[in-house]
């Protein structure tokens, strides 16, 4: 009778408590009743009132009230579970009887009836599910495993029907409850949900609801509470309040477990019948990232590159309240990946969404939201992540295959002041992204775009490679000038740039370019200007030329080792091979190249090779030179010819000599040790009478 008279009295208190604080204190008692009573219909009954008593639903009702109500009834699962499997007697209390569990559940379930909304009764079977079968615990029979998931879905089938179109507080429960339990569901019953209903619902709850991120408006509230100390330094305190904002966004059910909801998400995209949804969940991934964007601007410290994070940053804020920033907005940069994959997934499989008047525009869109996130993704690396590559690069597949859109992309997103660096690290961010993704381009770009829009913004930052903040955008710099000049229909363009290109590549290095950076750079200057290049028509002589420069520099070049610095320290060394110097960076270049001459030039720059790799002192670098030379010529980098003329060279004109042993007064190119057979006439002197 205790038990009895105690129920009552916690079902009066829920009847009549007036806050939901006061209401919530119950919770505890609430579970331990679940879990102890033996008798059905108290459970019915007290599961019915968590779901509908007045002091904890008439009232504005949160995201963690839910999480609290769906707590209890998982707890109780759990307990119940727990009290089934212990080797103990379970306690009896008064005259309660042991319920089986399969009775539980059934007398649990019954509580969801017509007196609360279908999305309550998804709190109560979401939480049995997990309490149950949560974390691998399979602690249901089949056949009531299998009826409490169909019980589940149905009620979320029948709670995404009966949505307001601009979903409250509801909708954020059907997303949560979902998010939380569909790993658990089978096959057949996630095919029983609505996805064109619940995309939308999940999407606007996730990224623009008060119980989601917000709309990306939170960031730029938090500008109010970045002050500058006496040391010219920015803090952003631990005790402000929007830290306690940042904090409380953080630990929402919604954002918490962003990565399993964008999981879903993508599950739903790939599953809507209506493929417009998609082009809408687009849209609003596109508003909530450009919003994102336009906060993280107007905040003080977007005005901080990563490198002068030390310098400008007081400690305190390094240590905490940044870095919970940071761990929110790569979370929002990893769940668009994860939707944008399935978005481009499902755009190259659909024949609705793969039609000319969609594909392109949704990879605009994708890569618009990208460019918008490259404030967050520069710092972890535009290759961190294999999903965000295939995104990056499947989008701009798709966009390639039409020429003008793919024009407009660029000129939508060109630096706002060609021939100038700007200032600001947000500003020199987005040029970095420009870069990046203008280097695909090219081949479909007519020369004049490629001068106007991709050179006119690489230019500015060639010569800028003694700037630290600056490296990574130099080398995305280099990067697109090679690939315009690598275009066969290119070649008048690279014909009129390229004596500007190769001056400010002998400018930067080895000061401000690594050596492999380097190397690549003058290799692919080679290729551009030998067959079967077009240029090689009209400027011949070129590669010889530019061979003579590097040749002449390598002769006058330092041979100390090169000092390393952040700018030419860049995987400037392969393997376990010395540090090189200059001069031995500058042969290594000539001896890449080799395989792009003409024959008739290769039979020229073979012993010209040979000679500069006998010049370098150091021994090390000399035989580091030895074997790229040998691997040059047998490597299988030549073709037939080419090979050939390398054969003939080492073995039967004094080329592997001339390598291993050099030319010097008693080697193979002296006239005391010429090209004789044993015991033959040497040179005869002019004044001799024979």
């Amino acid at each position: 009778m205790a038990t009895e008279r105690s129920l009552a009295a916690l079902l009066r208190s829920l009847q009549t408590t007036s806050s939901f604080e006061d209401a919530s204190a119950l919770l505890p008692t609430a579970t331990s009743f679940l879990s102890m009573l033996g008798n059905p219909l108290n459970l019915s009954l007290l599961a019915s009132q968590l779901l509908s008593a007045p002091a904890l639903w008439n009232h504005p009702v949160d995201m963690h009230a839910c999480r609290k109500i769906m707590s209890a009834f998982n707890t109780a699962a759990i307990a119940v579970l727990q009290n089934d499997t212990t080797d103990e007697p379970r306690i009896q209390y008064g005259r309660n009887r042991r319920i089986e569990r399969e009775a539980w559940v059934k007398a649990v379930a019954e509580g969801a009836d017509d007196k609360s909304p279908r999305w309550r009764h998804m709190l109560l079977l979401g939480g049995i599910l997990l309490g149950f079968e949560g974390q691998n615990r399979q602690g249901l029979p089949w056949h009531v495993r299998t009826r409490l998931e169909s019980a589940l879905a149905t009620a979320a089938q029948l709670a995404l029907e009966n949505l307001d179109p601009e979903a409250g507080v509801d909708g954020y429960c059907v997303t949560m409850v979902l998010n939380y339990t569909f790993e658990l569901l089978s096959d057949l019953e996630r095919s029983k949900l609505n996805y064109d209903r619940l995309l939308p619902v999940m999407v606007r709850s996730a990224f623009i609801s008060p119980e989601g991120l917000e709309g990306g408006y939170f960031l730029g509230a938090i500008d109010k509470d970045i002050v500058e100390t006496s040391g010219k330094k920015f803090r952003w305190s631990p005790n402000s309040p929007t830290f306690g904002i940042v904090s409380t966004l953080s630990s929402r059910p919604l954002v918490s477990a962003l990565g399993p909801l964008s999981r879903l998400v993508s599950h739903a995209i790939e599953n809507v019948r209506d493929p417009r949804l998609v082009a809408q969940a687009v849209d609003y991934l596109a508003d909530f990232v450009r919003t994102l964007m336009v906060q993280w601007r107007q905040n003080k410290l977007s005005e901080v590159d990563l490198a002068e994070e030390a310098e400008f940053l007081e400690a305190e804020s390094l240590q905490t309240t940044i870095p919970a920033l940071w761990k929110v907005l790569r979370n929002c940069l990893y769940s668009m990946v994860i939707i944008l994959r399935a978005v481009l997934g499902r755009t190259i499989n659909d024949p609705a969404l793969a039609a000319s008047s969609s594909a392109p525009y949704l990879s605009m869109q994708a890569l618009h939201i990208l460019r918008n996130l490259y404030f967050i993704s520069s710092r972890t690396g535009q290759n961190a992540s294999s999903q965000q590559a295939f995104v990056f690069l499947a989008a701009i597949d798709i966009l390639s295959q039409y020429p003008d859109l793919a024009e407009n992309f660029l000129r939508s997103i060109k630096p706002g002041d060609h021939g100038q660096i700007p200032d600001h690290p947000v500003e020199r961010c987005l040029d970095l992204f420009f870069l990046n993704a203008a280097e695909h381009f090219p081949l479909v770009l007519s020369p004049e775009v490629n001068e106007e829009l991709l050179l006119s913004a690489a230019f500015p930052y060639l010569a800028a490679g003694a700037n630290s903040l600056l490296l990574e955008i130099f080398e995305a710099a280099h990067s697109v000038v090679l690939v315009v000049f690598a275009i066969p229909h290119n070649s008048v363009l690279a014909t009129r740039h390229l004596p500007f290109y190769i001056e400010n590549l002998f400018a930067v290095f080895p000061e401000n370019l690594s050596a492999r950076q380097f190397r690549l750079a003058f290799k692919t200057v080679i290729q551009v200007t030998a067959p079967p290049s077009p240029l090689a028509n009209s400027q011949p002589l070129l590669p010889s030329v530019l061979l003579e420069v590097v040749r002449d520099r390598a002769v006058n070049a330092s041979p100390a080792p090169i000092t390393p610095t952040r700018q030419n320290n860049s995987n400037s060394n392969l393997g376990n091979e010395p540090p090189l110097s200059a001069q031995a960076v500058l042969t290594l270049a000539l001896i890449d190249s080799l395989s792009f001459l003409r024959v008739d030039d290769l039979k020229e720059w073979l012993p010209l090779t040979a000679e500069l790799i006998n010049m370098i002192p150091d021994r090390g670098m000399r035989h580091v030179c030895i074997d790229r030379f040998w691997r040059a010529l047998s490597g299988g980098e030549m073709d037939v010819d080419r090979a050939h003329c390398c054969v003939e060279w080492w073995s039967t004109q004094g080329g592997r000599e001339l390598v291993l042993f050099g030319a010097g007064p008693a080697g193979p190119g002296s006239d005391e040790n010429g090209p004789y057979m044993s015991g033959a006439v040497g040179a005869v002197a002019p004044e001799s009478k024979l």
